[in-house]
C-alpha cells in the first residue's frame, strides 16, 4: 500500500475506536515506568504502565505487543480470556504500531526470559495517523533525523542512548558544581550591545523600546556583574548564538555552561575542570578511559600542558613571539605556504584572531588527548588577565580534546582602566574590519569600577564535548532539533 492508502487505512479505524472510546483521552494513571516495570518481580499484580506501540504480533487468541518510550520498552501479552472478547476484538480491529496503548495487569516472565505484563484491561491512549518506518530499517536518512528527529527517537537506540547521556552529563555536571557551592543564575538573552567573546551576533529589533537588539553570544560579563554584587560562585548553562559559519563541530545557536569564582585563578580550575570531568565521565561510563576516534584516552591520566608558542612552532615552523604584527605574520605563514580560509578578508584580521585562525589550521586538529593550551597573545583574549611576568600574554587556557575546543578559561581582567584600554583596543579593531573583534561595553566597565575580586572563569561547550564522548562525527547529532533550511512546498 501506498503511504497515502496506509493513511487513509489508519483514519477508517480512528472512525472505528471513536465507536468505542475517545480515542485521545485525557490523561492515564500509570503506576510505574516502562524501565521500573521490567524489573519488577513474578507475580506483581495490578501493575499499570503505557507508551507507545513499536511491534505487535497478532494471533490467534493470544497477542504480543512490545511498547516503548525514551527510557525503555516492555512486552505485553493481550489474551482473548484475560481481556474478554469484547475488548480482543476492540484490540485486533482498532490498534495499529505507533498507537499509544495503556495496559492494566500482572507481571510474568515467558518462556523466552522476557519479562512481560499480562494484560488484564487495555485503553486506547491515543492514534497515529502516519506509519512509522519499517522497523528493520529504522530511519537511516541523516536529513530525515535532523528535520524529524521524533521518529529518529522513536526507531533508533542509538539516537536514544546518545540523547540520556547529554542530559545526564548535563545532570551531573550540574550536581559537581551545586555540591562545591556554585549557584545556578540567570542572564540576559537579548542585550544591547554584543558582548563576553569574540564573535558575529544575531542582530534584532526591540519593538516595544525601537532599538536594535543582539542575540547573546556568550553571559560572560553578566555572570562576572553576580560577582561584583558578591555572589561568589556562579554558573549559567546558556544558550548562545553566534551569526558565524557551520561546520561538522560549529552551529550558530548551542548551549555553553560558563562558571565563574571568586578567589580563583586559571591555575585552580585546570585542577578543578579536570577533576569535574574525569568524575563525571567516570559516573556516566563506569570508567575513566573513553575510546575516541579508535584510541583509548584516559581522562584519569596526567593532561599536557603547553603553550601556543610551542605548539604552533612545532606543527608548522612558525614563531609568533618572532612576528610582532598582523602583517608580519601573515607574511611567515605566506611563506610557508599555509592557507588560511575565512568567511572575510583575512587581511583585515589583527594579529590575536591570525594567530588563532593559524592554530586551528595546522594544530588544533592533531591534539586528541586531553590537552591544556596555555600562552595565548594578549590581543586574542580582550577579557582576560595579564600575566604578571610577560603581560604579551593572558593567564588563560583552553581544553582541547580530538581535535576540538572542549573549554576556554581565564583569570579574569578584573582592572576596569587596562579593561577599558583593551576594549579600545577592540573596537579600532572592529571599526578597521575585523567583524570578531568586540565593541566598547561601558555598562561592564562601570560595574567594574565599583571593584572586583580575583576572579577566574570558564566556558564549556555542551554539545560539543557530548559531540567527543560519544564519537560522533558531526555536531547536530547532539542537537535534538537543529535549524535547517526549510523544504520548498
Amino acid at each position: 500500500m501506498s503511504a497515502n492508502e496506509l493513511e487513509l487505512a489508519r483514519k477508517q479505524k480512528l472512525e472505528y475506536v471513536q465507536t468505542c472510546t475517545n480515542p485521545y483521552p485525557e490523561r492515564f494513571a500509570k503506576t510505574h515506568e516502562l524501565s521500573e516495570a521490567g524489573i519488577l518481580d513474578d507475580g506483581v499484580e495490578n501493575v499499570k504502565v503505557a507508551g507507545r506501540i513499536t511491534f505487535i504480533r497478532k494471533m490467534g487468541k493470544l497477542s504480543f505487543v512490545t511498547i516503548s518510550d525514551i527510557c525503555g520498552k516492555l512486552q505485553i501479552a493481550i489474551k482473548k480470556d484475560s481481556v474478554g472478547d469484547d475488548s480482543y476484538t476492540f484490540f485486533k480491529k482498532g490498534f495499529d504500531i505507533g498507537d499509544f496503548l495503556g495496559v492494566e495487569g500482572d507481571v510474568f516472565t515467558t518462556q523466552t526470559g522476557e519479562k512481560t505484563i499480562r494484560a488484564n484491561q487495555i485503553y486506547f491512549l491515543g492514534k497515529a495517523l502516519k506509519s512509522l518506518p519499517e522497523k528493520f530499517h529504522g530511519v537511516t536518512d541523516v536529513e530525515m533525523c535532523y528535520r524529524q528527529r521524533y521518529l529518529d527517537l522513536i526507531m533508533n537506540q542509538d539516537t536514544k542512548d546518545r540523547f540520556l547521556l547529554k542530559y545526564n552529563f548535563i545532570k551531573e555536571v550540574r550536581r559537581f558544581l551545586e555540591d562545591d557551592g556554585y549557584l545556578e543564575i540567570e542572564t540576559p538573552v537579548i542585550i544591547d550591545h554584543p558582548s563576553g567573546a569574540t564573535a558575529r551576533p544575531f542582530i534584532s529589533h526591540h519593538n516595544a523600546l525601537d532599538m536594535d537588539v543582539y542575540l547573546r553570544i556568550a553571559p560572560e560579563t553578566y555572570l562576572k556583574r553576580a560577582i561584583v554584587g558578591g555572589f561568589t560562585k556562579v554558573f549559567e548553562f546558556a544558550r548562545c548564538f553566534r551569526n558565524e559559519g557551520m561546520d561538522t563541530t560549529h552551529l550558530q545557536d548551542f548551549t555553553m555552561l560558563e562558571g565563574y569564582c571568586a578567589y580563583y585563578n586559571y591555575q585552580d580550575n585546570m585542577v578543578f575542570l579536570q577533576t569535574m570531568l574525569t568524575q563525571v565521565i567516570t559516573k556516566l561510563f563506569g570508567k575513566a578511559q573513553i575510546q575516541i576516534n579508535d584510541k583509548v584516552v584516559d581522562f584519569a591520566g596526567k593532561w599536557d600542558v603547553i603553550t601556543f608558542r610551542d605548539l604552533i612552532y612545532q606543527d608548522c615552523g612558525i614563531d609568533i613571539n618572532q612576528t610582532k604584527t598582523a602583517e608580519m605574520l601573515l607574511n611567515e605563514i605566506k611563506k610557508h605556504g599555509i592557507k588560511l580560509e575565512l568567511e572575510t578578508n583575512i587581511n583585515l584580521l589583527g594579529k590575536g584572531n591570525l594567530i588563532d585562525l593559524l592554530y586551528k589550521k595546522v594544530s588544533r586538529p592533531k591534539i586528541i588527548d586531553p590537552t591544556f593550551l596555555i600562552g595565548h597573545p594578549t590581543e586574542l583574549s580582550p577579557l582576560a588577565r595579564a600575566n604578571d611576568d610577560n603581560p604579551e600574554i593572558v593567564d588563560r587556557f583552553q581544553l582541547i580534546i580530538n581535535g576540538a575546543e572542549v573549554i576556554n578559561a581565564y583569570s579574569e581582567l578584573v582592572d576596569p582602566v587596562q579593561q577599558y584600554q583593551r576594549l579600545m583596543e577592540q573596537s579600532i579593531l572592529k571599526a578597521g574590519g575585523d567583524e570578531e573583534a568586540m565593541i566598547m561595553d561601558k555598562d561592564y566597565i562601570t560595574a567594574m569600577e565599583y571593584g572586583m575580586p580575583p576572579i577566574s572563569g570558564w566556558g564549556m561547550g555542551i554539545d560539543r564535548v557530548l559531540q567527543i564522548l560519544t564519537e560522533q562525527n558531526n555536531i547536530r547529532d547532539l542537537i535534538m532539533f537543529p535549524i535547517m533550511r526549510p523544504i520548498e512546498l
